[in-house]
């Protein structure tokens, strides 16, 4: 089980010293989340600052969930760029111990730049956010995350069946959650079959706790149903997702798609 753990640390780390590789291209990534961020904050600076909250709030939730995303999905694309896909696949460790690693990077990496983009933004707006709801907010990702590597997981599979456009076509799923999750809108005013569907994405329920903390100064207490369900989902959607995985990983390997040409 250590062992297991300190494989997963070793991913983890591998991330990392890959951000500091291509420190350049991750200070592009920043500086455009940043801008869109700001674009959209700027939309509500005539209707006030709680607006402008709102708005900010859900583009921040975008960029952590959409990085998290990213990171797991395109994990397989990542491995065939860096020309390291056969060793990786072919190494005698676990695959959900491979997977986890870089999920774990991912959430703890997607924490840490979605609090800098709040500090930016609130900065930019003048806004207060007190540290007691930051340390909330941080908990919320992080409890939303184990929920988004479920599903990152399964969209990762495309890259494993298609080499080629695999890696465009997971944006399918992250443009659906964008439009179901109620980011910049209430739920409510979707159409009805939206409406239904927004129920099952987790990143409304985290949007809404997020709102409830910032806007609404809500606690811990006050979350505990919605922090836990998002628990539960994280827990349900990891086996699925590694199941999914590992399925479309034993096609890879017979049909010859898995290697660095695809």
């Amino acid at each position: 089980m250590l062992n297991r753990l300190s494989v997963s640390v070793a991913f983890v780390e591998r991330n990392f010293a890959l951000i500091r590789r291509y420190l350049g291209w991750e200070i592009v990534f920043i500086s455009y989340s940043v801008a869109n961020a700001l674009a959209i904050g700027f939309i509500g600076v005539r209707f006030g600052s709680e607006t402008v909250l709102y708005l900010i709030i859900g583009a921040m939730v975008w960029g952590f969930l959409s990085l998290l995303f990213h990171e797991v999905s395109e994990s397989v694309a990542w491995e065939r760029w860096e020309g390291t896909i056969e060793y990786t696949f072919m190494a005698p460790v676990p695959r959900i111990v491979h997977l986890l690693g870089t999920a774990s990077f991912a959430v703890i990496y997607g924490v840490l730049r979605s609090l800098l983009l709040l500090g930016v933004l609130a900065l930019t707006f003048g806004l207060i956010i007190p540290v007691r709801s930051l340390l909330i907010v941080a908990l919320i990702l992080f409890s939303s995350g184990l929920s988004f590597i479920g599903m990152g997981l399964i969209a990762a599979v495309l890259p494993l069946l298609s080499p080629e456009k695999g890696a465009p076509a997971t944006h399918i799923f992250e443009a659906l959650l964008l439009l179901i999750s109620g980011v910049y809108y209430e739920t409510d005013v979707l159409p009805p079959i939206l409406r239904f569907l927004s129920q099952f994405s987790p990143a409304t329920y985290t949007i809404r706790a997020l709102r409830a903390v910032i806007l609404s100064g809500a606690g811990i207490s006050d979350l505990y149903p919605t922090i836990l369900l998002l628990l539960i989902v994280g827990l349900i959607m990891i086996p699925i997702g590694n199941f999914i995985f590992m399925l479309a990983e034993n096609h890879a390997r017979r049909s010859g798609k898995l290697k660095r040409g695809g």
